[in-house]
């Protein structure tokens, strides 16, 4: 009797596997011609398969894969109750695609792969990175429950039926048909895009670990997947990304790829082809003050860990000599950028695309780099909060290739701290911004930069995009609100030490408008910014400042704002510019992760250019205690008119009076 149900269950499952369009007792041969059936542990693999004997050869195969060293999972699988989430409602196919749990994420009983409920471009490629796969697997491995086994293997071959790869004659045939099979091509756009292509190579390695155990992973489900596992290292292959850090992306995980199906035949030149990128991309993408070309501290990081996995694989797997010794020295000059330009706190700018890093995420990262830096000290400082290692031996520091400046006067948590971004050109995730800046002080992240809340869409969600990227929604200078046309800013003078600390920047911010902007640090208290803005332009000049969140106090009659925090600390701020400058003030956003902002003030101060005379502005930015008094400012420029090789301005604080002033060589 107990045979008899056995019996009926296994053909129902199969009858069901049928119904939804899988026949799960097909053994893909081609299988056997993508491996290396020459290498040592496949020689019964190899026998049955020539004898056409596939079914026993899947079986062989299997068997190798289970035993073979470095396939299974040592140790205790962790599993978070976020992933736990997210594997329990994946088996209901409510995937959660963004990392945040959003229950309205059903993709159907029958799962619709096109499900595109918030026109989000990032929304739809991050659905086919199949993020719920791996805690499916880590639930599986935790508590042996066969059903989490069960859904990964019926959505993994659900995707692979209803996500063909076209051929580029294929693609173009079908533009031309109905709107069905243009469907399908843009389809294709999210599905097959390489990054994601590469996301499901990486991710698909640990799942592979943690399913094989499985009784649901099958001989015939092996041949699945092996072929389709090929099929995404072949694409991309034929279809890196041309630059940027998708190319890393793309690149280090088919060095990850390559090292751990090395029985593919192709396995030697996956691994060598993300080697040969590395290794060109690490000069290419990096500046030699260790910025990476994006401008952006999220990509930077990522970069900095891209580069470091690649080496970490090469000397786990005997290849370390394929990457010139130069190599590890790039990434840790690219670590200590990353120190430089984070906050006390270990969080980062959000300039451009970046998202807020915390503090748990950034010790994490710290540890492994001193473990692959031991001789580091400042690494070492940040990996152990402080109690092994050393600080750097300064504290204000350039990185004038990428464009990064900091001042601070101190590296703990009272420090005041400025990073200002006024870089070269650069690629996609960077906005135009140049002249913008962040500041720190004694916790506190004042000014945050607006973010960029989406990465782009349809509609109402690409005019979101567009709306924190644009200029004037950073610090920094427009003529008429609009964006700047160039973003290319040249260094003319720093000098981090002293008293009076000093930063100038020129950037041709439109055909006939300069933009340059004079930083002073002064006492390591208090800042004084001018801006002078030279040129034929005719238009009206805005200086923007994205203020805190949070109550603030102003006086339009005295262009100053003042912070009103809880805790009584203040940040004071006023602007000195041109007879009939005014004051805007309007609702802004600052968005510190994906798909969520909050509210705050941004103001402008606008004045009217007719003519070729320059527009010239000086703000004082003042943070205080909750101990300090409140301070009285007062500025003017020293100099009458706009000097191309110099600057002189007067400032008074609290009556205390003195002259801020540089030369610029001349040619």
């Amino acid at each position: 009797m107990m045979k008899t149900m056995i019996f009926f269950a296994c053909l129902l499952a199969v009858w069901l596997g049928l119904a939804a369009g899988e026949d799960v007792r097909v053994i893909r041969r081609e299988a056997f011609a993508l491996l290396d059936l020459d290498r040592p542990g496949l020689e019964d693999v190899k026998a049955l398969h020539e004898q056409g004997k596939d079914h026993e050869a899947a079986k062989a195969l299997l068997a190798y894969y289970r035993n073979r060293a470095g396939v299974r999972i040592p140790g205790k699988v962790s599993l978070s109750e976020e992933e736990e989430h997210w594997a329990n409602d994946a088996v209901k196919h409510i995937f959660y695609v963004r990392g945040v749990r959003q229950d309205s994420l059903f993709y159907g009983e029958e799962i619709d792969w096109t499900y595109w409920p918030v026109r989000d471009n990032e929304l739809r490629w991050q659905l086919h990175r199949h993020k719920w796969f791996t805690p499916l697997g880590k639930a599986y491995r935790m508590s042996g429950e066969e059903m989490y086994a069960e859904a990964w293997v019926h959505q993994y071959r659900d995707w692979i039926r209803k996500n063909p790869l076209l051929s580029d004659e294929e693609r173009k045939k079908r533009r031309q048909g109905s709107q069905g099979e243009i469907d399908e091509v843009e389809n294709m756009r999210f599905a097959w895009r390489s990054l994601e292509v590469s996301h499901r190579l990486q991710d698909q390695i640990m799942q592979f670990r943690l399913f094989l155990d499985s009784p649901s992973f099958t001989p015939e489900f092996l041949t699945e997947f092996l072929v389709n596992y090929h099929r995404h290292a072949a694409h991309i292959m034929g279809h890196y990304s041309q630059r940027g850090n998708h190319l890393l992306f793309e690149s280090q995980r088919m060095i990850a790829a390559g090292s751990f199906f090395h029985e593919f035949r192709d396995a030697a030149a996956w691994r060598k082809s993300g080697i040969n990128i590395l290794n060109r991309e690490i000069t290419a993408q990096v500046y030699e003050d260790g910025g990476q070309m994006e401008l952006d501290p999220g990509y930077h990081l990522a970069s900095i860990n891209l580069f470091r996995k690649a080496l970490e694989l090469a000397e786990k797997n005997g290849f370390r000599d394929e990457f010139p010794l130069g190599y590890s020295d790039v990434i840790e000059k690219m670590i200590m950028f990353h120190a430089n330009i984070s906050f006390p706190d270990y969080s980062n700018p959000c300039f451009s695309d970046a998202k807020l890093h915390g503090r748990r995420v950034m010790l994490r990262n710290y540890r492994v780099w001193s473990d692959l830096f031991p001789k580091n000290e400042a690494i070492r400082y940040f990996a152990t909060e402080g109690r092994e290692g050393a600080l750097p031996g300064y504290l204000s520091k350039g990185f004038p290739d990428s464009g990064f400046f900091v001042f601070r006067n101190s590296w703990g948590m009272d420090a005041t701290q400025m990073v200002v971004k006024a870089g070269p050109k650069a690629f996609w995730h960077n906005q135009p911004d140049n002249g913008t800046f962040e500041l720190w002080f004694k916790g506190r992240r004042l000014f945050p930069d607006s973010g960029s809340y989406m990465y782009g869409g349809e509609g109402e969600i690409q005019e979101q995009r567009d709306w924190h990227r644009q200029t004037c929604v950073h610090n920094t200078a427009t003529l008429d609100d609009r964006n700047l046309e160039n973003t290319e800013s040249v260094t003319r003078l720093w000098q981090p030490d002293g008293e009076e600390q000093v930063l100038v920047t020129e950037n041709r911010s439109y055909r006939d408008l300069k933009h340059r902007r004079s930083v002073f640090f002064v006492d390591g208290r208090y800042f004084v910014i001018v801006d002078e803005l030279d040129g034929k332009a005719v238009g009206t000049v805005n200086l923007h400042y994205q203020m805190p969140e949070g109550e603030i106090v102003h006086s339009s009659r005295e262009m100053a704002f003042s912070t009103q925090f809880e805790d009584g600390s203040r940040m004071m701020l006023q602007c000195f510019g041109p007879a009939g400058m005014s004051v805007r003030q309007e609702d802004g956003w600052y968005s510190e992760k994906s798909r969520n902002r909050r509210k705050r003030m941004r103001i402008s101060f606008d004045a009217r250019k007719d003519g070729e005379e320059a527009v010239r502005y000086v703000t004082v930015i003042c943070p205080v205690d909750a101990k300090g008094d409140v301070p009285r400012f007062h500025a003017e420029f020293g100099n009458a008119k706009f000097d191309e090789y110099g600057l002189k301005v007067n400032v008074s604080v609290d009556g205390k009076s003195r002259v801020l002033a540089y030369e610029l060589d001349r040619p």
